[in-house]
């Protein structure tokens, strides 16, 4: 039994006529009587009395009409489900983020509810390869990146730049000062993720240090913020660094932000989507980007 002949069968069924059926489902009237007798046969007993003026069910066809219409109702639920879930999927997008973001992700979240009210947006951490990766296979429509550097077959949107703030330790001299020039660090150790971790910001770092005139000694490797600024405060002296952003909502007893003096290294972020056109969901997620630049 096959759902096109209950199908055929309910049309016959309902309008008591082959060919007034044939013209409700668009198909010849010699197909909707072969599909009938096709059911019939398989069924072993008629479904309609046939006449040459009239046709009418039988007592085997007025029982199988209510089934016949139960499983074609159960069939256009089954596919309304699934057009819901490929709406959901359609109306959900998946973007890549990374920690310390701070301020400037409440933002964003914060913009696409208000531009794409119907749409949910999914936040997905990964390393950056990754978050690159998987933008590219389609499994994410965009991912935030800092730092400049190659992204071979995706477009990089500019949205904002970060100062990087200084966290020491608030017994340390320094840490009188609003602003410190970051050459009067170059005795301290500087506690950084590892370059295969966070090559951007540890690229930054080297680079500015440098340009200071000096090269950082290195201290334990950055962990946790929690625990890496716990260290800081309380352990050996030593120093790191944050996004303004992040830094802003880490007040952590025995630690104090600084901003470096000009020149002070800034992040560069972008947003990494695509080259296609984008669809709705996608312009309301960079329009909200660029308005957490503001």
């Amino acid at each position: 039994m096959e759902i096109r002949q209950l199908e055929y069968f309910l049309a016959v069924a309902e309008e008591l006529h082959f060919g007034r059926a044939a013209e409700r489902l668009h198909i010849v009237q010699s197909a909707v009587s072969q599909q009938v007798r096709r059911l019939e046969r398989e069924l072993g007993m008629p479904l309609f009395d046939r006449t040459t003026r009239a046709v009418g069910l039988t007592e085997a066809g007025r029982r199988l009409l209510p089934h016949a219409r139960e499983v074609l109702a159960a069939r256009e639920r089954a596919r309304a489900a699934v057009d819901e879930l490929r709406t959901e999927h359609a109306a959900t997008l998946r973007l890549g983020t990374s920690s310390g973001l701070g301020a400037r992700l409440e933002a964003i979240l914060d913009g696409f509810a208000r531009l794409a009210p119907s749409a949910q947006l999914e936040l997905v951490t990964a390393a950056t390869d990754d978050r690159l990766r998987r933008v590219r296979s389609g499994e994410l429509d965009a991912t935030l990146l800092r730092g400049d550097r190659p992204v071979p077959g995706l477009e990089l949107l500019p949205l904002w730049e970060d100062d990087v703030m200084v966290a020491l330790p608030a017994r340390h001299d320094l840490a009188v000062r609003d602003t410190i020039d970051l050459a009067e660090l170059a005795g301290l150790p500087l506690r950084l993720s590892g370059r295969e971790r966070n090559p951007a910001l540890y690229d930054l770092m080297l680079r500015s240090c440098e340009e200071a005139g000096f090269t950082p000694v290195f201290g334990p490797e950055f962990t946790t913020a929690q625990d890496t600024l716990a260290s800081i405060g309380y352990g050996k002296p030593s120093w790191t660094v944050f996004y303004a952003p992040h830094a802003d909502q880490l007040p952590v007893p025995g630690v104090v932000f600084r901003r470096l003096r000009s020149p002070a290294p800034v992040m560069r972020a972008y947003l990494a989507v695509r080259p296609d056109p984008p669809r709705a969901e996608l312009r309301a997620l960079i329009e909200a980007c660029h308005g957490a630049a503001a």
